[in-house]
């Protein structure tokens, strides 16, 4: 079933929502057998004789996906991606998803892959002759060695904590989607730059806003934890390796060292063998990559 949406007419009269099955014989087929059966239905009705719609002259568009479910509701922040007129359908309508039918012409596959490579190549035209302005939130792009735009930008980094999106210098205003989240308007104004004034993180997450509540105390690393048991333990150099390994895909030691600390907390504090940490963490990793495999074969 899938719900075929027109509300592209300011006149609200004009609009109209049709719910279908398709059937099988369609799955297979053109999503312009689609847009057909619309275009049909919708003429049909005689209180749409002022509002003809030519197929020829419309096209199919959806939501990005996750759109349906977020904003509690709301996806008018979402874009609208246009469908290709030749995509098969069962692999570009999902079921039970809104499907708008707007105007302007449909373009088929190849013609909408030659537009993304032109755009592409746009792009690193683009970049190879541009900087980036180095001010947070500042999305300006000018020539190396100026002149330099005016920008609105934030004078913290980011923080990304769970599904909260948000800048460490305007905690108040959380985003949960990431086009809401660049949407959130500067906090200062100025001139754009191409040299980074510091060191600074680029970034922070969970661990560094606990730190931060803990007046700058420092996480215990795995060393730290070994050191504090007598004999010192097995599972040290596993532990250790582990952090190393996951640092080089891109997992931070502050975040990796939090959750280490989190799981001997949860048992019987510094005194819980390393061991036995290091067994609770397999299976909470291992329990993490079931949930996204059995994720991934849903979406198949």
């Amino acid at each position: 079933k899938v719900f075929l949406v027109y509300e592209d007419n300011e006149n609200s009269d004009l609009h109209k929502t049709l719910k279908i099955t398709l059937p099988k014989s369609w799955k297979a087929g053109p999503t312009s057998k689609v847009l057909g059966c619309f275009v049909d239905s919708y003429n049909d009705n005689e209180k749409h004789a002022s509002n003809p719609l030519d197929q020829e002259q419309m096209h199919l568009a959806i939501r990005e996906e996750g759109a349906e479910s977020s904003n509690g509701g709301d996806q008018s922040s979402h874009p609208l991606i246009p469908i290709a007129s030749d995509a098969i359908t069962i692999e570009t309508i999902p079921d039970r998803s809104n499907v708008y039918i707007l105007h302007g012409p449909s373009k088929t596959v190849e013609e909408m892959e030659a537009e993304k490579k032109e755009a592409l190549e746009k792009e690193r035209a683009e970049r190879a002759n541009t900087v980036a302005c180095q001010h947070f939130g500042c999305k300006n792009r000018f020539p190396k060695g100026g002149p330099y735009p005016d920008c609105s930008y934030h004078k913290s980094p980011p923080v990304f904590h769970e599904t909260a999106k948000f800048w460490s210098c305007c905690p108040n205003e959380k985003a949960y989607d990431w086009e809401e989240f660049q949407a959130i308007p500067g906090c200062c104004t100025g001139v754009c730059t191409e040299v980074k004034e510091s060191e600074q993180k680029q970034f922070l997450g969970g661990c560094d806003l606990r730190e931060e509540a803990a007046g700058g105390a420092q996480l215990k690393s795995i060393d730290d934890f070994n050191k504090a048991q007598e004999n010192g333990s097995d599972a040290a150099p596993v532990l250790e390796r582990l952090r190393n390994v996951l640092a080089e895909i891109g997992v931070e030691n502050e975040l990796y060292d939090q959750v280490v600390e989190g799981i001997t907390k949860e048992m019987d504090g510094d005194d819980t063998p390393l061991d036995v940490v290091a067994s609770e963490l397999g299976k909470k990793l291992k329990a993490s990559m079931k949930s996204i495999a059995a994720e991934q074969l849903r979406i198949k």
